[in-house]
């Protein structure tokens, strides 16, 4: 974070993150109309101070650790919880499967990694699934993963056996490694030209860097091949 700048995104795969609002119309990506953007992880809140303060969405975020929240409201310009932000400490496995938020959310950024970062908390088919039941129709997530790492395919995989071969995509990896995978919830990758207008769009009106999103982005390899969807 930039301290004259908090509410920008500087880590580059955190800007990768917010590749789903390529697929989201224009007209819902700020505001009122926008629906619910929630992350599962807080990390440095950089996502949730972003959703919240640059594109006036109703943000909620799930951490189960009380000091991260702690230190984000302390050291990183988190806001209060108010009408349109809402920090919960908690379980992201037990928020996603409660029956009470089926289809609460339009857009869902997780990233969830210990200290460690060795691999994914919370990755099994059953968390994606839930993951796919807490988005609208229309919804798509976004996953923080590590392509280089061989829990990569294994991830892939599982977010594939939840939202369907079809309608997930990713990212090439940053330098560090970081890939994201974007998964949409009964929504089809659209035309490349309306993508182009769509990249265009974001970057004048939000300053990110869409149009190489666009460049970089592509189906799961067909090849991947089968894993237990433990």
């Amino acid at each position: 974070m930039r301290i004259r700048k908090p509410l920008g995104l500087e880590l580059e795969y955190i800007q990768r993150m917010m590749a789903w609002m390529l697929l989201r119309p224009e007209t819902e990506l700020a505001g009122g109309e926008g629906g619910v953007a929630l992350q599962f992880g807080l990390g440095a809140a950089a996502i949730t101070r972003y959703c919240h303060g640059v594109l006036k969405l109703r943000t909620a975020a799930v951490e189960l650790n009380p000091t991260v929240i702690d230190a984000c409201r302390l050291w990183f310009k988190l806001p209060p919880d108010g009408p349109r932000l809402h920090v919960q400490q908690g379980d992201a496995a037990a928020f996603a499967a409660d029956p009470a938020h089926r289809e609460v959310a339009a857009s869902l950024c997780v990233d969830l990694y210990d200290h460690e970062a060795a691999s994914p908390v919370l990755d099994s088919a059953a968390f994606y699934a839930d993951c796919h039941a807490v988005l609208a129709d229309g919804g798509v997530m976004s996953v923080n993963l590590f392509g280089r790492d061989a829990s990569f395919e294994r991830s892939a995989l599982r977010i594939a056996a939840a939202f369907g071969d079809d309608r997930v995509w990713s990212l090439r990896p940053t330098k560090e490694g970081n890939t994201i995978v974007i998964a949409a919830k009964g929504l089809a990758m659209p035309e490349r030209e309306l993508l182009a207008a769509r990249a265009e769009n974001i970057e004048t009106r939000f300053k990110l860097p869409a149009r190489k999103w666009l460049r970089m982005i592509r189906a799961l390899p067909a090849a991947l091949p089968a894993v237990p969807p433990a």
